[in-house]
């Protein structure tokens, strides 16, 4: 079965997280969540939680088509797990899916993934992106070979329509 991962920590942003997981799952796409910890119960910022399938150590790549980063406050823990960054640098080499909304812009920066690359984000980091080399657009969704980008849960449906379009074509 085709999955995709899908990371978490504490004071991840509810919708960015739900939204596009229900999504992918309607298209036929099995949801792993991985958190720094398995099977352990993270906190959403606005009150609905996510329990975690793995621990993101315990992550193979090559089991997954693609990585979804949710946004919120999360990414900035979650960008300072080596782990993270080497999926993160591993998917984009084998050109796989990494899709991220609002302040999940951080984990690509970490993983230093955005030179020269189109993308967006929630404007309060948007100096973050462009001094990691990426060319920032205020649009609903940017696409840029295998990275998809989204701004805030407003974009919501156009990023979700784009990864499942991604997912389609590959």
């Amino acid at each position: 079965m085709k999955s995709i991962l899908i990371f978490v920590e504490d004071n991840y942003e509810d919708l960015e997280l739900w939204y596009p997981r229900l999504r992918l799952e309607e298209t036929g796409y099995k949801s792993v969540v991985a958190g720094p910890q398995g099977n352990h119960l993270y906190k959403a910022k606005h009150g609905y939680p996510c329990i975690s399938d793995i621990a993101i150590d315990d992550v193979k790549g090559g089991d997954f088509q693609g990585i979804l980063i949710p946004g919120g406050f999360a990414p900035d823990k979650l960008r300072r797990l080596p782990k993270v960054l080497e999926l993160l640098r591993e998917f984009n080499e084998k050109h796989k899916m990494i899709a991220f909304i609002c302040h999940a812009g951080w984990v690509p920066i970490s993983a230093k993934i955005l030179k020269g690359r189109k993308a967006t984000s929630v404007k309060a980091i948007k100096d973050d992106m462009e001094n990691a080399g990426a060319i920032w657009s205020d649009q609903i969704v940017v696409v840029d070979k295998n990275l998809i980008s989204s701004r805030m849960p407003s974009d919501l449906p156009s990023f979700a329509k784009a990864m499942c379009e991604f997912l389609e074509a590959t």
